[in-house]
């Protein structure tokens, strides 16, 4: 009992010693770091070698960058049908909220981060060009005395349809990119669209730059949680919003137990049939169990500077959806 209250107090004080040393920061010390040509910052070359988690198994932190990044090599051609097969499909539900949730309007400026595959991105795509769609015919039924050629000219003359979106996918996985940009090709996804190999603790983006943040079922493979919290807020726009959408802690007893029980004796199961890979899907299933609760992750992100901070918990409680602004 003595161990955990201590490493609970040692927690907290680190968090609070880290909102103080943001505070701290010195005008212009993020602007003296070298930079690349369109403002992309080089990644850092040094990481402190601690020990960390990598599922159930304790790893140096360096050690854990290069298995994560092993596991999403190994799984990318097979990613998308084995998230099908472990939900049920039901993530495509879970990613749908996530996009109505951050209800984007024409001219939106998203950075998806650990979005790979593109699954955020596209429903962004979509829905922005659902709503400019609509906003076109609302001003045309609008305007009463306009003939049909006129009405024709003003659906031809439409550069852009998506008003100005933009949405930039940034991963650290160059196969799991490679699986993205791919399906980006076969759905028709050409304009508004940019992908980028980057780390989520060290992102290559100026400050200010983006109107959402969103990550997927990403951020718990991340090292060090706190850092990629504290680089989603630096990046955004002062009114900007980071929406994480994340397995959680399960809120229904009955629930757990079946959860418990389909997660660690079917999904590896289904990773070695499916995807030829038992481990990577041992993996997953463990660093679900690793992850902080809802309400300890809603401390993280406010500890990282963002205000407002909500969450909502899906299907009892094995996702949740955060919300955090950057006022």
């Amino acid at each position: 009992m003595a161990t955990h209250r201590s490493y609970a107090l040692w927690s907290y004080c680190g968090r609070r010693w880290s909102r103080v040393m943001r505070c701290c920061r010195l005008p212009g010390f993020r602007s003296s770091w070298p930079r690349g040509p369109l403002g992309v910052r080089h990644l850092s070359q040094e990481k402190q070698a601690t020990e960390t988690h990598f599922g159930f198994e304790t790893v140096s932190e360096e050690e854990k960058g290069d298995k994560v990044y092993h596991v999403f090599e190994s799984v990318a051609k097979k990613y998308d049908v084995m998230n099908d097969m472990m939900s049920l499909g039901i993530h495509r539900i879970w990613k749908d909220m996530l996009v109505w949730k951050m209800h984007p309007f024409p001219g939106t400026q998203l950075l998806d981060v650990a979005g790979g595959t593109g699954d955020i991105a596209f429903r962004f795509l979509n829905y922005v060009q659902a709503q400019h769609k609509g906003k076109l015919k609302r001003q045309l039924r609008a305007q009463q005395n306009l003939s049909w050629e006129e009405i024709a000219r003003k659906y031809q003359n439409e550069e852009d349809p998506l008003g100005g979106s933009r949405v930039v996918v940034c991963d650290i996985n160059k196969e799991m990119l490679k699986i993205g940009k791919q399906k980006a090709g076969a759905q028709g996804h050409k304009a508004g669209l940019a992908w980028v190999l980057g780390d989520a603790e060290e992102l290559p983006f100026d400050d200010d730059k983006f109107d959402v943040y969103t990550i997927a079922f990403g951020i718990r493979n991340v090292t060090h949680i706190d850092q990629a919290l504290q680089e989603a807020h630096r990046v955004l726009k002062p009114g900007g919003r980071f929406l994480c959408l994340e397995f959680s802690q399960v809120n229904n007893p009955l629930v757990s137990r079946l959860y418990d029980l389909y997660s660690f004796q079917v999904i590896p199961v289904l990773g070695e049939v499916i995807a030829g890979d038992w481990k990577s899907y041992q993996y997953l299933v463990e660093s679900i169990r690793q992850f902080p609760s809802q309400e300890e992750f809603k401390e993280m992100i406010q500890d990282a500077g963002f205000e407002k901070v909500t969450y909502e918990s899906l299907t009892s409680g094995i996702v949740a959806i955060h919300s955090g602004f950057k006022l």
